[in-house]
């Protein structure tokens, strides 16, 4: 690799200390940057976003996991891969340190690394009213409630079949990759990110025995709205990987299923997805 495109995150960066440090060590070892914000590239027409990615190897991503997440929707459907620096806390798609960017921008000019191919989800939210929108998600799908103190009511479909009612907070819809985000924390299991299923979480579920689903990637997931409220035409929101929120109704359905698309993570450290779940998590070293 020697072109790299740098997409920031100002508020993790805002003196540019480390993009100029990146910047410096790529042109020491030969290769050529363009940088840019990730507001200003992931708000990018497509056409423009295609110039800025036509002749770069890959995108290096300086920031938390929030803003990877954000890039690889940007880019879901243009062949480039993704390398995250953590600028952020926990950092666990941003897999790269600080310490080690010397070490692995040499790899890459290099090209001493591994291409990981991660799942993405695409969903299509139909309103009563007739409107749709289509999103897609390298983590997760998340429909929540509206208010406070309060929970929603939710009809979950594999395919034609009926799979649960929930009266719950939430529930996420998560990849292999989104299973140690929010979907961990709702009592979601781990999955290895090579996985090609889809794993379905309730959050804080009135019941007693509603538990996580594991389901083949190959399923098409259907979520409808349930009427709890008879004060408030918003019952419920939907987010994808954490953006912009869309109100739901009663009435009101989420398609949801396995992406076309990939994100192309680039591996250039030698830690396994074991080893980052405990150095991140925690757990023994």
């Amino acid at each position: 690799m020697k072109n790299f495109l740098m997409v920031v995150n100002p508020y993790k960066d805002d003196e540019s200390t480390i993009s100029r440090l990146v910047d410096s060590q790529i042109r020491i070892l030969g290769g050529d940057t363009l940088i840019t914000d990730v507001s200003t590239f992931c708000n990018s027409d497509h056409d423009r976003m295609s110039e800025m990615t036509g002749k770069m190897d890959c995108i290096l991503v300086l920031g938390g996991d929030g803003t990877l997440l954000s890039v690889a929707s940007a880019i879901e459907d243009i062949d480039i891969p993704l390398l995250g620096i953590n600028l952020g806390t926990v950092g666990f798609l941003t897999e790269v340190e600080l310490v080690d960017i010397e070490s692995v921008l040499y790899r890459l000019v290099n090209d001493d690394y591994a291409i990981e191919e991660r799942m993405m989800l695409e969903g299509i939210v139909k309103k009563t009213d007739g409107s749709e929108y289509r999103k897609s998600a390298l983590n997760d799908v998340v429909v929540s409630r509206a208010g406070f103190s309060r929970i929603i009511g939710l009809n979950m479909y594999a395919g034609n079949h009926m799979v649960d009612t929930y009266e719950a907070d939430g529930v996420v819809v998560a990849t292999p990759t989104g299973s140690t985000g929010y979907s961990l924390s709702a009592g979601g299991p781990i999955v290895s990110p090579g996985g090609r299923v889809i794993v379905i979480t309730p959050v804080s579920p009135h019941s007693l025995t509603a538990k996580s689903i594991v389901m083949s990637g190959d399923e098409e997931i259907r979520i409808e709205i349930v009427k709890k409220r008879k004060t408030q035409e918003t019952e419920a929101i939907v987010a994808f990987d954490g953006g912009s929120d869309i109100g739901l109704s009663a009435g009101d359905e989420i398609y949801i299923r396995r992406s076309a698309n990939v994100t192309k993570l680039i591996k250039a450290t030698d830690k396994n997805f074991y080893e980052l779940l405990r150095s991140k998590f925690g757990g023994a070293q």
